[in-house]
């Protein structure tokens, strides 16, 4: 018997792991369809909220998407369709691959306040892009949880009669509007301080669309 064949095998060299992708090519599709999927979403929502503001705040036509009410609409379902599509395909890859057990868990929310508090001063440090530091991982575990609220929000307005027990868990059609307007500027929000962090860490763009 070949004894050599027994041995353990040596770990991989710097150029073998250079060579694995960082972000698998399900990833990067998804998180650029999503990006597609909130925009459309975002400016769509704007023209629909001219429409019927709760106070006196409006968002100049210029920014928004859809032109009136009817067009608008209609660029707000369906990036809606793609949205939920897209994140459940998403979600359903990061369960059945481990993704989910391996890049966001554990979570710590002292660490994930620390790396935070770090990341205002600008001193959060992210040698290894293959792993997400705490205050990613309460960031993108965060958006997923406001996202599916928004949608949830989303069919309280739209088909309020079809869904009584949401619109009531919601507090009411006024009430929804709330929080899906409230879920918006979150969305937008995290979209502002994730662009900003792009750009001190170029290279996670790379990972992005290269996936290495």
């Amino acid at each position: 018997m070949d004894t050599a064949s027994q041995l353990p095998r040596p770990a991989p060299g710097r150029h073998e792991r250079a060579s694995a992708p960082i972000q698998p090519a399900w990833v990067r599709v998804t998180h650029w369809l999503n990006a597609i999927a909130v925009i459309l979403m975002v400016l769509s929502g704007w023209r629909i909220y001219d429409a019927s503001p709760l106070f006196g705040l409006r968002f100049p036509s210029a920014i928004t998407l859809g032109g009136w009410l009817g067009g608008a609409l209609q660029w707000h379902f369906a990036a809606m369709w793609l949205l939920v599509a897209n994140g459940l395909f998403y979600l359903l890859m990061n369960a059945l691959t481990g993704r989910f057990r391996r890049r966001f868990l554990p979570l710590s929310v002292p660490a994930a306040l620390r790396d935070v508090a770090a990341a205002l001063r600008g001193r959060l440090a992210h040698p290894d892009l293959s792993e997400y530091n705490a205050a990613q991982k309460a960031m993108y575990l965060g958006v997923v949880l406001v996202i599916v609220l928004t949608v949830l929000s989303g069919l309280a307005i739209w088909k309020s009669v079809q869904f009584p027990l949401l619109r009531d868990l919601m507090g009411g059609y006024d009430a929804a509007r709330w929080v899906h307007f409230l879920c918006m500027s979150a969305i937008v929000l995290f979209t502002v301080v994730h662009v900003a962090m792009v750009a001190l860490v170029p290279r996670t763009l790379l990972i992005m669309l290269r996936g290495r």
